[in-house]
């Protein structure tokens, strides 16, 4: 999912890791400092088309590394999110670093994700502009539940429950979403969805660069920087 900044409440701000809140945090998270940039599949590839397989292993270092990559590749792209099908590995996964309608940061991972909402008498849907980094260049609007509840585990088998509110709620159902083969442009009518096809046919090199730039500016990491060349060049 691609970011926005939303607005700030009078509650406590500080930023919540992995659903709990911490007094301090860096910009870039610890993951994506060990990271390295992976290719991010687009819209039409098959990966994102099926649902992904369940992790059974936990705390190995295939899937720390992964949660690395994970974290480096969506903040080398400016996402909210990107869940593990998106780099081209059909597990279900997904990292975050997304704001609330609060101003809050909200980041982590979670994995074999089930998705709790509100029964459909008390939802309360919001219709907001979604973008994807799978769809890089389009936005479009996308009806969602303004709450939702992601219980799974970590990468080391503990249970995790987050809860999202607003634009988080948004960005776990988003996340959710690709774990079952589904991008927003499944939610959208024919109509919208051709218009989103066309926005990505428009702007995805300008996205492409932008993305470059994003990677060069990170803490004068030349190994992030010639990484993105390379994946990004290939395109």
């Amino acid at each position: 999912m691609s970011v926005r900044h939303d607005r700030s409440g009078p509650i406590d701000r500080r930023v919540r890791v992995q659903g709990k809140p911490v007094d301090s945090y860096p910009a870039l998270p610890p993951e994506a400092e060990r990271g390295s940039v992976r290719r991010i599949a687009v819209v039409g590839e098959e990966i994102l088309n099926r649902p992904c397989r369940k992790v059974t292993e936990f705390g190995t270092s295939e899937l720390s590394a992964l949660t690395d990559d994970m974290f480096l590749t969506m903040h080398v792209a400016d996402g909210a999110g990107l869940a593990g099908n998106q780099v081209g590995v059909d597990l279900r996964m997904f990292v975050y670093d997304c704001p609330d309608d609060y101003g809050i940061r909200h980041v982590g991972h979670i994995i074999n994700p089930v998705l709790d909402l509100p029964d459909p008498g008390r939802r309360c849907l919001i219709d907001d502009f979604e973008g994807c980094l799978s769809v890089p260049g389009a936005a479009m609007a996308v009806s969602r539940t303004d709450h939702a509840v992601a219980r799974g585990f970590d990468k080391e088998g503990n249970p995790l429950m987050i809860e999202g509110m607003g634009y988080f709620a948004r960005c776990l159902q988003h996340e959710t979403d690709h774990l079952v083969g589904h991008t927003y442009l499944d939610r959208l009518s024919k109509r919208d969805r051709k218009d989103a096809l066309q926005q990505m046919a428009d702007r995805h090199e300008d996205v492409f660069a932008q993305r470059a730039i994003k990677a060069a500016s990170l803490a004068g990491e030349p190994r992030i920087g010639r990484a993105v060349h390379d994946v990004w060049s290939a395109r």
